[in-house]
């Protein structure tokens, strides 16, 4: 074993790190593409950022690339996100063939490495046309959904869908998002590296120098959400429900942190329609964070009593899982992947309203034992269910399964 997998082994147990060895046995050598559209910032990147080194060392030639476009391009692919959640966008046709153009340039740029690789796994909708213009593509190509696909508004999917069906595997994060198309469809859960800065352990003097830079108090109590400033993520939802629960709780703390993407044209826009609700309250923190602030969002996790994620939508939600591997409960919208991971009375609640957040955060801070009960059963649940490793042996399951075709038995050796 390697000195990278002998410290998953140290987290997950020797027996798992074997069964990836003996599933990726077969698979030594293949060359593997994943191709998304930003390198740094949102869940995909940091998966992306921990599974790709992991691959390669078990024996996999696995790279990662990343696409390229302009504003207008975003425009038209942060449309694409919000419609398969579900809002009602007509999208110019100008930009739908702006899109398609900026598809193509990028294909020419990376057409050698996506044609000659053995698998190609492509992330969302921003680069979903690539294999249009990759006609002599010799591999198995996989295009990987991260959103809520339960229900799209169809005029965009029906755009999208001449793409994705030339495919010759889907995945979904749950079973619900998955939509009728001519291959394949897996569901495989996001998941979260337990060695990775936003994950490990930090020493007490780490965690104390951030509740000094940002004015914790650290005998008051303190809810989080850490997230993109992204109206699906209802950060205005969470300050209605902090101002609910401070009449009970009067000295009460909210920090409300996240960062920017490149691929993400609304950020600002919605920080700013944030701070408008959170007006002059000195126990409101309104964070913008670099996209490499982990070890910031660690701490701010780990000082926390609950975390929040009150999202409308969420294809699975990462800041959950982040959570609950650092023992704490979690109150999150109940919707997508969020309701995978957050089970009543066992790690946290699932909550629809800016009154039903509310109540959870006052009757938590009234269960102190309760609280701590939540906290032990969360991080088991995430070590047994949404670690890197889970994620990537079910890769390497379906890279295995593509190989063999229709094949009714798989021998290992």
């Amino acid at each position: 074993m390697t000195a990278m997998l002998d410290c998953y082994a140290a987290v997950t147990g020797e027996d798992v790190i074997r069964h990836l060895q003996q599933l990726a046995e077969p698979l030594k050598g293949k060359s593997v593409v994943h191709v998304n559209s930003t390198r740094v910032g949102g869940g995909v990147a940091e998966i992306l950022e921990k599974l790709v080194p992991l691959a390669r060392e078990l024996g996999l030639d696995t790279r990662w690339e990343v696409i390229s476009g302009d504003s207008e391009f975003y425009q038209c692919t942060k449309s694409f996100h919000n419609s398969i959640q579900g809002d009602r966008i007509t999208i110019p046709e100008t930009l739908l063939n702006h899109f398609l153009e900026v598809n193509e340039q990028n294909a020419n740029h990376l057409r050698n490495v996506l044609e000659e690789a053995d698998f190609v796994f492509i992330h969302d909708p921003q680069p979903v046309a690539l294999l249009k213009f990759c006609s002599k593509r010799k591999g198995k190509w996989i295009w990987r959904c991260h959103i809520d696909a339960s229900h799209p508004y169809r005029g965009t999917w029906r755009f999208l869908d001449r793409y994705i069906r030339d495919y010759d595997a889907s995945i979904f994060s749950l079973s619900q998002f998955v939509q009728l198309l001519p291959h394949p469809a897996y569901i495989i859960p996001p998941s979260i590296d337990p060695l990775s800065d936003k994950n490990v352990d930090l020493p007490q003097d780490e965690l104390e120098a951030v509740r000094t830079r940002f004015e914790l108090n650290p005998e008051a109590p303190l809810i989080t959400q850490i997230s993109r400033f992204d109206r699906f993520k209802d950060p205005i939802g969470v300050i209605k429900a902090y101002k609910l629960a401070k009449q009970y709780i009067p000295n009460l703390q909210l920090v409300l942190a996240g960062g920017t993407a490149t691929d993400d044209p609304e950020g600002e826009v919605v920080f700013n329609e944030v701070a408008v609700a959170a007006g002059d309250d000195p126990n409101i923190k309104l964070l913008q964070l670099p996209p490499d602030a982990h070890r910031t969002i660690n701490a701010l996790q780990r000082l926390s009593d609950i975390v929040l994620q009150k999202s409308t939508k969420e294809g699975f939600g990462l800041t959950v899982t982040e959570a609950l591997w650092k023992g704490k409960p979690v109150i999150g919208g109940d919707t997508g992947g969020i309701r995978l991971q957050v089970i009543n009375f066992h790690t946290g609640f699932l909550v629809n309203t800016p009154e039903g957040a509310a109540l959870r955060i006052r009757y938590l801070f009234n269960q102190k034992q309760k609280m701590q009960e939540m906290g032990i059963k969360s991080k088991e649940f995430v070590r047994e269910n949404f670690l890197l490793t889970r994620q990537l042996r079910e890769h390497l399951t379906l890279m295995v399964s593509l190989q063999h075709g229709a094949g009714d038995r798989i021998e290992l050796g």
